[in-house]
């Protein structure tokens, strides 16, 4: 019910109730302090964690102004004097001045940076892992290439500056002087330090060519591969980087050399049957791909060592990547006859390769036909396109020529229905619900 308004009558507006919110609003401000200006990086314009003072005296977090100078800008922001990387002076006054205010109002505290690697000191680090591998001295090796890895993890400017001062090259060097021996008849010290060096070289990919012809010699490709197989489990993990390293970007000859090399076919498969990592999973799987592209030998000895039933099983659950490089390995394995023969065996392939169509990714869509096609190009009966089409294959190629695919997945696609038409009238298709939206028959 409204009752009538009477002179005396007020109503009560909302105002009041907005203007107490907005002091509470006011108040929760007020509650987060105002950083001083001269605390805040004229590049960023945050507070600054790392300061340093050009010559021109404007003060600028590290981090940003490096990267300024690293895009090749070199002069002052500010001022646009010149200035150089090693004009940068740590302003540590005004550090502690930070740190002071953030204790005082309560804020996250801006911890102590650590002294960036200088010139020198990374060149004095790369010639004590050169001396100590010319000497033999694994141990005093192993540490030093250590020390060199924390650097470079330390800061994007460590390792930059190590990278400059040759560290791809010092310990692909060291590495190389230290292989011989296999890994399970060297002594700890040996194999600790090759693992220690490998772990290092990662941290400076890309590698040059004169790094990778150390690491591609016969005699550090044995090692290496040897590492591989019976390092411990960060060393094997550092081993199958780096060889994914060397099989992406080094030539044809360089590829075909790790596939000569004793055991690397069955270390890349056991550490796919048996994983350390997820990195290292997928890094052996991708050496394994080029080795059985670039490689009818290897597409055939990875064969016979059973791959096949390996990446079928790794099919089933595996995430988007990784099913992606299995996808792409068999794909190459399925070159060689031996590969055909056991996939035809497998009376998991063919249904793992129609499920993946459409579920992954368009690459992973592309190795799935390539793979289902040269099964069924040449099966010598019919068995393997009878597979298929219970499967819903025939379905997912229709669907895909329609949804639009181009050059050779197109036309092996096309090859495929025409394989699989004759066989579709003694064939009931068992996997229906991917295609909702299409009508049967098919």
């Amino acid at each position: 019910m409204v009752l009538p308004m009477s002179k005396t009558t007020r109503l009560v507006p909302e105002l009041p109730l907005l203007r107490r919110g907005r002091r509470q609003v006011a108040a929760a401000d007020d509650s987060e302090p105002a950083v001083p200006a001269h605390f805040l990086c004229p590049i960023s314009l945050e507070l600054m964690k790392d300061p340093v003072t050009a010559p021109t005296g404007i003060t600028y977090d590290r981090e940003s102004v490096e990267g300024w100078l690293a895009r090749g800008r070199g002069t002052c922001p500010v001022t646009g004097a010149p200035v150089r990387l090693g004009d940068l002076v740590p302003n540590h006054a005004t550090r502690r001045m930070i740190q002071d205010w953030c204790v005082a109002n309560q804020a996250e505290r801006v911890p102590t940076p650590k002294v960036p690697v200088a010139e020198d000191d990374a060149a004095d680090v790369l010639a004590a892992v050169s001396a100590a591998a010319r000497r033999g001295d694994a141990a005093a090796c192993g540490e030093v290439a250590a020390k060199a890895r924390a650097l470079g993890k330390e800061s994007d400017r460590n390792r930059r500056c190590l990278a400059a001062a040759g560290a791809a090259q010092r310990l692909s060097s060291a590495f190389r002087e230290l292989a011989g021996e296999p890994v399970e008849g060297a002594g700890a010290a040996v194999s600790g330090a090759l693992g220690k060096i490998l772990a290092s070289l990662t941290v400076f990919f890309p590698l040059d060519d004169e790094s990778r012809r150390c690491i591609a010699s016969p005699a550090s490709l044995k090692t290496l591969v040897s590492v591989l197989s019976h390092g411990d489990l960060a060393a094997r993990a550092s081993a199958a980087i780096v060889l994914r390293e060397l099989a992406s970007s080094a030539d044809r000859p360089t590829v075909e050399a790790i596939s000569r090399t004793p055991g690397a076919c069955e270390a890349l498969l056991t550490l796919v049957r048996s994983p350390v990592s997820p990195q290292a999973t997928k890094a052996a799987l991708v050496t394994a791909y080029y080795l059985a592209t670039a490689s009818d030998r290897a597409a055939a000895r990875l064969a016979s060592l059973g791959a096949v039933p390996v990446f079928a099983e790794l099919l089933v659950d595996a995430d988007k990547g990784t099913s992606e490089k299995a996808l792409a390995v068999l794909d190459g394995v399925l070159c060689a006859d031996a590969g055909l023969d056991s996939a035809r065996a497998h009376a998991l392939v063919v249904p793992v390769l129609v499920k993946k169509m459409f579920r992954v990714s368009d690459m992973a869509t592309e190795f799935a036909v390539s793979a289902l096609w040269r099964l069924c190009r040449g099966a010598p009966d019919a068995a393997c396109r009878a597979d298929a089409l219970r499967v819903g294959a025939f379905q997912k190629l229709l669907l895909l020529l329609q949804v639009g695919c181009g050059g050779l997945t197109k036309d092996r696609a096309s090859d495929l229905l025409k394989l699989l038409n004759g066989s579709r009238g003694a064939v009931e298709c068992i996997e229906t619900a991917d295609f909702k939206g299409l009508k049967r028959p098919f």
